[in-house]
């Protein structure tokens, strides 16, 4: 169907506006993060009038910046590539065999993302306390206990994605490979796997990206030690001021792996989405 001038007009104002929708938060936070706090705190401005680096300086001295990047970098990796792995092996079996109680597994898979976060958060708080408590193995307040917090909802979404991805996959690949003499495992990595790469992409980006920025469970299972950057944004707030600017420049440099490794993963991305959405 041809498009007419009246819809092309449309489509152009929707997307506009949805671009500046998009872009005007980002370009306040860059010109505040480029602002002292005098001029923060004051009247708003849409240039920044003394343009200034020296926030991105003393941002990393009020707060152990530094720190709560790594915590978040080292969970976040952990728990994306723990719940890739995993997802591959059980979407694998749940895609290519039938098994008694597999559809009490796919089921159950699928309805733990219809409870909210915020429900798991006082069982686990006490599991890793009395854990910790009674074995002497402390998960709560460390950041092998936020990775398995973290993997306790990315995981089920994960083989939920993956199981429809290998279901889009022909069977016909695996019957050649099995007339080769392949057995299963050689199956999944050398004919699944390769086929699949936008999918995996696709569910480690998702599942980085969700503990990369998750504060709820961050906030109560961390101390000063194990503190994400979710949570080590609020160390800008004292009790006396708020350093705005400061802010404003960690969030554009805490933003910066996010956005870079999506925009390179963002054709996989999308295939690995769409090909899971509809098999």
């Amino acid at each position: 169907m041809r498009e007419t001038t009246a819809e092309r007009w449309a489509r152009r104002i929707v997307l506009s506006l949805l671009t500046l929708f998009v872009v005007t938060p980002l370009y306040v936070m860059v010109s505040s993060a480029l602002k002292p706090l005098r001029d923060v705190q004051g009247a708003f401005t849409w240039i920044p009038s003394r343009p200034t680096i020296q926030p991105f300086l003393d941002m990393w001295r009020t707060v152990p910046l530094g720190r709560y990047m790594l915590n978040s970098l080292m969970v976040a990796s952990i728990a994306a590539i723990v719940s890739v792995v995993v997802a591959i092996f059980a979407a694998f079996a749940v895609s290519r065999y039938r098994f008694r109680g597999r559809q009490l597994f796919s089921v159950t898979v699928l309805s733990t993302q219809m409870f909210p976060g915020i429900l798991f958060l006082l069982p686990l708080f006490l599991i890793y306390v009395n854990l910790g408590n009674v074995t002497g193995i402390e998960l709560y307040a460390t950041r092998l206990g936020l990775i398995i917090t973290y993997l306790t909802f990315s995981l089920p979404f994960s083989i939920w994605m993956l199981v429809g991805y290998f279901d889009s996959i022909p069977r016909g690949l695996d019957e050649a490979a099995q007339v080769d003499g392949a057995g299963p495992m050689r199956t999944l990595f050398r004919v699944i796997l390769p086929t699949a790469v936008p999918g995996i992409v696709a569910v480690t980006v998702y599942a980085f990206m969700t503990a990369w920025g998750e504060v709820l469970f961050a906030s109560v299972m961390t101390d000063e030690n194990s503190r994400t950057l979710a949570v080590g944004l609020q160390g800008y707030a004292t009790q006396y001021n708020v350093f705005w600017n400061q802010a404003m420049a960690a969030s554009v440099v805490v933003s910066i792996p996010v956005v870079v490794g999506f925009l390179a993963l963002q054709r996989y991305f999308v295939a690995g989405l769409t090909a899971g959405a509809v098999k």
